[in-house]
């Protein structure tokens, strides 16, 4: 009965008792399987076990007697000792395997096997193999085969026949354990099934009873639960025998409803004095909801003025400000839409305003409404239907409310005019008083961003012109503190602000940095101190160590009467001091050259004068006299050009010109002045034709082999090398001489500039010759190029642009997907192909003609654009002036512009009888290709013509 009881009052304890009964009755029957299954496993090793033996034995006996028998009959036949002892050592072997078989023989089979191996080993190692052993070895070989015949080859047989048979058998027997052991475990496997199907029947049953037993009593409280949830009356049962939780349950919740059942009357009527007090409250409610929105209205009010006020007093933004003074004005207004309009510069900022709006009314404010407002001196209200942008979806009648404020400055004058637009009440007496405070407080802030601007635009004017100018600008104060600092200074140390230039840098901060750059720097660092101290009179120029020469003066600057820092500026005088260097070298050098030879001729002259002289003499002093004469005219046209060139007016006469004559011209006359150079030519490309000023390439040819002769003074080779190379024709003049400098390569073509060298002083020379032969290159569209290894020898290269000279035919036709079609009619093939080249490249297509006659009857055929015409043709009866005149008399032709192209001067005469323009040779053809473009825009062509840039005088 106690276990009973124990039991029966707790459900969990019930739970862990069919738990425990159910594991072991699960356990039990697992164990029980097992069991039965590893006994079944082990059964079937061991037999498996001993027929692999017996397999195992035999198939070695077989083995073994098939080598006995194999040795032998190898004996036999090759006669060999070996194989009789290998034959004979079977005999062991084999008796031991039937040992080995005998004792693991199990059943009759077995038994009869090692039986009928016994005797074949007895009759086959014991009789027969010693008797045919014998009879072989005595040469008996008939009673061998006797042997074989009497029966020994049938026995050997028979026993292999038994050997296999027998483990054919073991096999089967093999098989046989397999197919049973199979059957076992298909048996076992069915049992298990069986098993598990009644454990499942037995946990059926034990939960179907907990159900029963926990189930039903929990479902039967939860319907009550629910009932007594929804308000209804429900009676709840209970088991009085139940002594576990569910009957306990029950009980307490019995309980429960009883209790809450007597609350529930004293709740109602608690429930009906609290509703009685509420309706007061909630009247108590409403009262103070009204007081509480005025407060929040008020505070949000006042919010939004302090945020006007501090937006409009911690920016300097004029935009930034007036966006915040019409937003905040139109929430403390309650404003739909407003603007505010500065008079002076018409900046504006709106609330609710679309773009065409703001611009209306900067427009049409001066009329009248501003005028009101300059009147009436205060804030006024216009009141007016609604327009239909305004209503939205309304239909009915509504009015809108614009309020007008001007905004005053210090002088009492209006600088700005704000307009609020309200579409809901109309604008109280209250609400126009504050408007006159907030446009105070809006014309302080507006006062203030004004003169920040000015202050502002002042500082950056100033700042700019300081960082504009070419001077080095630095400000410091009385005690060397750094106040300002330019740009232009920063540049010229090579130093940021992020290093030493930044203000409030102190003396002793930067005053090493600064003068590390200078030659001398005790002096510049004394030149500074003083004039931080007191006034310098004097400036200071100090070399810089990457060369450059700077000047450098102070002045004080003074507040009133009290000096509160100094200025020092920075002059960059490198050129200056370059340019009076050398034009100090130039006089010089100008006054040594122009007195040697003139000392010459005047010297000769005298002796020619005062003396008797044979001819030989007088012509030797003449030639002398002569070369001098020479010397000084290409000094002075040195000159001369030079200043052309500088001045823009050095003329080029163009033309299609074969270097190599050239070349080898040059290098026959300065070949004559010297013996101890040996000149060499060496053309490496045929087509050595370009565009240029024949005596000009001539001038830049014997310029560079004059130096190449000149600084070499001991003499040796100098090439000069005619190649191509990356599409451009290139004349290489290498000698063997003194060589260049490689810091003086980039200041060689400056003009009157000479390496400063002992060697090269006595040399002589201007110092103009490199200078115009880089001018004549330029002008070529070319170049020149230097390389030079000093004590070894210089290479200078001239570059020009390579062209192909066209056939000379009378007639030069190209087309291609050129706009426009111009004639020209030359009679010179040179300036004809060099005016057909520059066209083609300006983008037309070109026919040329030199034949007067020829070019006027194509021009009845060809359809033409332009025609470009030379007046001194070869045909003297048919000249430039006929054939202009036919063009502007034709009626088919008279339309044709043309641009006169001629060394005549006669430029009044041209335009009058009808020409467009007038060129008189020389002149640059791109001029020619300008015009002929602008006299077909004026034309008024169809099409694109693109015009080039003009060249910068």
């Amino acid at each position: 009965m106690k276990i009973k009881d124990y039991f029966g009052k707790s459900i969990s304890r019930q739970f862990v008792a069919l738990l425990f009964f159910f594991s072991l009755l699960f356990l039990m029957g697992c164990a029980f399987l097992a069991l039965s299954q590893k006994q079944l496993n082990d059964r079937y090793a061991e037999e498996r076990e001993v027929i692999l033996e017996k397999i195992s034995i035999t198939r070695e006996l077989q083995d073994m007697l098939e080598n006995a028998l194999s040795e032998a009959r190898g004996y036999f036949a090759f006669n060999n000792p070996d194989m009789r002892s290998s034959a004979l050592k079977m005999d062991a072997k084999t008796n031991e395997l039937i040992q080995q078989l005998k004792a693991v023989a199990t059943t009759d089979e077995d038994a009869v096997l090692v039986e009928e191996i016994a005797n074949f080993h007895s009759y086959y190692f014991q009789d027969i193999l010693p008797k045919a052993l014998n009879y072989f070895d005595e040469g008996e070989i008939d009673k061998v085969v006797k042997l074989s015949d009497d029966g020994g080859a049938d026995r050997i047989s028979h026993i292999k026949g038994s050997l296999h048979n027998y483990l054919q058998s073991m096999t089967n027997e093999l098989n046989s354990l397999v197919n049973e052991l199979d059957k076992n475990i298909i048996i076992f496997q069915i049992s298990f099934l069986v098993y598990i199907i009644f454990i499942m029947m037995v946990i059926y049953f034990i939960g179907r009873a907990g159900l029963k037993k926990i189930g039903k009593p929990l479902a039967d409280l939860s319907v009550a639960a629910n009932e007594i949830a929804k308000g209804n009356d429900e009676q709840i049962k209970i088991d009085t025998k139940r002594a576990d939780e569910i009957g306990k349950l029950s009980a307490a919740f019995y309980q429960m409803y009883q209790s809450v059942q007597d609350k529930e009357q004293n709740l109602l009527a608690q429930n009906e004095e609290l509703l009685a007090q509420q309706d007061e409250l909630h009247a108590q409610q409403i009262e103070l909801e009204e007081v509480l929105e005025t407060v929040r209205a008020n505070r949000e009010s006042l919010r939004r003025r302090n945020e006007l006020i501090n937006s409009i007093s911690n920016s300097l933004d004029k935009n930034e400000v007036l966006e915040s003074i019409i937003t905040h004005l139109a929430a403390i207004l309650q404003a739909d839409r407003g603007i505010i309009l500065l008079l002076k510069d018409q900046a504006y900022a709106t609330y609710g305003i679309v773009e065409e709006g703001a611009e209306q009314f900067k427009n049409y404010v001066w009329q009248g409404m501003l005028d009101r407002l300059k009147k009436e001196k205060d804030p006024f209200i216009i009141s007016r239907e609604m327009v239909l942008a305004e209503k939205g979806y309304h239909l009915e009648k509504g009015f809108t409310h614009d309020l007008y404020i001007p905004v005053y400055n210090s002088d009492d004058e209006i600088t700005a005019v704000m307009m609020l637009s309200r579409f809901s009440d109309p604008y109280s007496v209250f609400d126009k008083e504050e408007f006159i405070a907030l446009a105070k407080q809006i014309s302080i802030s507006l006062d203030k961003i004004e003169l920040f601007e000015q202050t502002e635009n002042d500082r950056v004017l100033n700042y700019d012109i300081l960082n504009t100018i070419q001077e080095g600008i630095q400000v410091v104060c009385g005690i060397g503190e750094i106040i300002f600092v330019n740009e232009k200074l920063e540049e010229m140390i090579g130093d940021t602000k992020e290093t030493i230039f930044y203000p409030g840098c102190r003396w002793d901060e930067w005053k090493q940095p600064l003068t590390a750059h200078f030659m001398d720097e005790e002096g510049l660092l004394q030149y500074i101190e003083a004039s931080i101290k007191e006034k310098q009179t004097d400036s200071y120029s100090a070399f810089m160590k990457d060369g450059r020469v700077i000047n450098i003066y102070a002045e004080e600057l003074y507040r009133g009467n009290t000096k509160f820092g100094t200025i020092l500026v920075y002059r960059d005088i490198t050129k200056e001091y370059e340019v009076d260097r050398m034009k100090s070298e130039f006089v010089s050098t100008v006054s040594h050259e122009l007195r040697t030879p003139l000392a010459s001729i005047l010297g000769f002259t005298e002796l020619m004068i005062n003396r008797e002289l044979k001819v030989e003499k007088q012509k030797k002093y003449l030639q002398t006299i002569y070369g001098e004469a020479k010397r000084l005219t290409s000094l002075i046209n040195d000159f001369l050009d030079i200043q052309r060139m500088e001045a823009g007016k050095q003329t080029y006469e163009k033309k299609y010109i074969d270097l190599m004559p050239i070349v080898e011209r040059v290098k026959e006359k300065l070949s004559i002045n010297t013996s101890s150079h040996r000149i060499e030519i060496n053309q490496l490309i045929e087509e050595t034709m370009i565009i240029g000023d024949k005596a000009k390439i001539e001038q830049v040819l014997a310029n560079l082999l004059s130096n190449a002769i000149k600084y070499s003074p001991d003499g040796g080779t100098i090439e000069i090398n005619i190649y191509k190379e990356n599409g451009q024709l290139r004349v290489s003049f290498k000698d063997e001489g003194l060589g260049i400098p490689k810091a003086e390569i980039s200041k060689l073509f400056t003009k009157f500039y000479r390496v400063d060298n002992t060697d090269r002083r006595k040399i002589g020379g201007t110092g103009l010759g490199l200078s115009i032969v880089q001018e004549i290159m330029i002008a070529h569209d070319g170049q020149v190029a230097v390389e030079s290894d000093y004590g070894k020898g210089s290479t200078f290269t001239l570059i020009f642009p390579l062209v192909h000279k066209m056939e000379a035919s009378d007639e030069v036709s190209i087309e291609n997907k050129q706009t426009y079609s111009i004639m020209v009619i030359e009679d010179d093939i040179s300036l004809g192909e060099l005016i057909v080249h520059e066209l083609q490249d300006n983008g037309f297509q070109v026919v040329y003609y030199k034949n007067g006659q020829e070019a006027m009857q194509m021009l009845e055929k060809l359809p033409t654009d332009a025609v470009v015409l030379d007046i001194m043709l070869e045909d003297e009866n048919f000249d430039g002036w006929k054939i202009l005149n036919h063009i502007k008399e034709s009626e088919k032709l008279r339309n044709i512009p043309v641009i006169v192209s001629s060394a005549l001067d006669e430029k009044e005469k041209g335009l009058s009888r009808g020409a467009m323009d007038y060129l008189v040779k020389p002149y640059q053809t791109s001029q020619l290709s300008k015009t002929i473009m602008q006299t077909l825009l004026k034309m008024g062509k169809v099409g694109q013509v693109l015009i080039p840039e003009q060249d910068k005088e």
